[in-house]
């Protein structure tokens, strides 16, 4: 693939100054792979990227399958929610702990795989981290107990968390400015395939068998991953460009990214953001199915609405607001949108318009959700341009913070039972504010250009 933008580098002053983190021990630049590696910088069993270091059809394919990974692991398992609790037998509130795990291991597995990325390359990790994901899921499928249950979506959410925090230090290596923000873009259309289809397929599948039987599909995409990711993924971090140090090295790397104010403000912004989708993620089958009525199936439908509004407004953000509006400016105008969302849901579910029916709300969350397509990718890309030798530090940051404060958020929404939907709002008002502040006070956006 082609270049498929003008590079940030190409102007200095296009874009704030990255921030300052150790080098590596055999680095002589910023991390810009190239087909003169040396021989031993990957296996000679491993497919390596030759040509320009731009990621082909099938490279983008699957650094789109690997960062849909967790929300296929999430969404398809959440039409099942009421039937674990009846299995189970335990209360809403008990099986929504299994979403926290999940989220919690995310978070804490991209802390600990992206900095070993940046040490034993890509592909490695990644391999272990897939793997681990196939028994994972396999022993959720066979979980006697909520509890085990929960634990054993802990150990899926540590495992799964290798693919999308790699796949976005892929993407850093290959790419750099506004190409980077597009690519994040077109990667958005690949994953939001898995929100779309997920609850729809999970749907499907309790037709025909019970929320185990979800499992037992997880573990299948599982070991396709392995194979496709261990066949056709190159290696797009060379040897010399790697980190020599250990934790220590690792730590003082990570401090030196939260040094840097608007790398923290885009970590931050995003993150909250991230937490008030994740409250509609865990609150969402309860309020649609126990409140308003909906049938799984329903449920699955409106699932579906909502991820294509988010794929569709993304994939705007990529063709036609990159590179023509400063990425700054799309942000706040996306904040503006999903927190004028929230504050509507809010008032819906409180009854300060009457009665409100599912039409609505499903309406509230729709807008919300589309625009955070503004928000989630160029949030990204404005952190990741100012970290050219940590990808993997920088990415494992963003992602554990943002399936951090998610695995906050989530339990927050059950607070009240199942049978209102005013914590959902609360959380989701809370956390874009929170968003707002954190990125005006931060990032500074009057004071920086794209």
């Amino acid at each position: 693939m082609t270049n498929p933008g003008p590079s940030a580098t190409a102007a200095p002053s296009a874009r704030p100054a990255p921030v300052s983190v150790p080098a590596p021990a055999k680095a002589t630049g910023p991390v810009t792979p190239t087909a003169s590696a040396a021989p031993s910088a990957v296996p000679s069993s491993a497919p390596q990227l030759s040509g320009p270091q731009r990621a082909g059809l099938l490279v983008t394919l699957i650094l789109g399958s690997l960062t849909a990974l967790p929300a296929l692991s999430m969404d398809m398992y959440l039409p099942a929610l009421p039937d674990v609790g009846d299995a189970l037998h335990t209360r809403a509130a008990t099986v929504q702990l299994t979403l926290t795990a999940c989220l919690l291991g995310l978070a804490v597995g991209q802390l600990v795989v992206g900095p070993m990325s940046d040490r034993f390359g890509r592909r490695r990790p990644l391999l272990i981290g897939t793997a681990g994901y196939v028994l994972a899921s396999a022993a959720c499928a066979v979980a006697p107990t909520i509890g085990t249950l929960t634990l054993f979506r802990l150990v899926q959410g540590l495992t799964g968390a290798a693919g999308i925090v790699i796949a976005r230090a892929v993407v850093r290596d290959l790419y750099d400015g506004l190409a980077m923000a597009r690519f994040f873009s077109t990667l958005m259309l690949i994953s939001g395939v898995a929100p779309i289809l997920a609850p729809v397929l999970g749907g499907q599948v309790l037709r025909f068998t019970d929320w185990r039987g979800v499992f037992l599909v997880l573990t299948v995409i599982g070991v396709l991953m392995v194979v496709v990711v261990h066949r056709w993924l190159p290696e797009t971090l060379p040897e010399r460009d790697r980190h020599s140090g250990g934790v220590r090295e690792a730590l003082r790397t990570m401090r030196g990214l939260f040094a840097d104010r608007a790398f923290t403000g885009y970590l931050l912004s995003g993150a909250l953001t991230f937490a008030g989708l994740f409250a509609y993620v865990a609150a969402s089958p309860f309020v649609m199915q126990e409140i308003y009525g909906a049938s799984p199936q329903t449920y699955s439908l409106l699932f579906m609405a909502n991820s294509v509004g988010l794929v569709a407004v993304g994939q705007i953000n990529g063709k036609f607001l990159v590179g023509r509006v400063p990425l700054d400016r799309v942000i706040a105008f996306g904040l503006a949108v999903v927190l004028a969302a929230a504050v509507a849901l809010l008032a819906l579910t409180t009854g300060v318009f009457g009665d409100a029916g599912l039409l609505p709300v499903a309406t509230g969350l729709f807008v919300l959700m589309s625009g955070m397509a503004l928000i989630l990718p160029n949030a990204n890309s404005q952190a990741l341009m100012r970290t050219p030798r940590a990808a993997g530090s920088a990415s494992a940051l963003l992602g554990t913070s943002q399936f951090l404060v998610g695995a906050i958020a989530s339990p927050l929404v059950g607070i009240a039972g199942e049978h209102t939907a005013v914590p959902m709002a609360v959380v989701q008002v809370a956390t874009l504010l929170l968003a707002v502040l954190c990125f005006v006070a931060l990032c500074r956006p009057w004071r920086t250009r794209d």
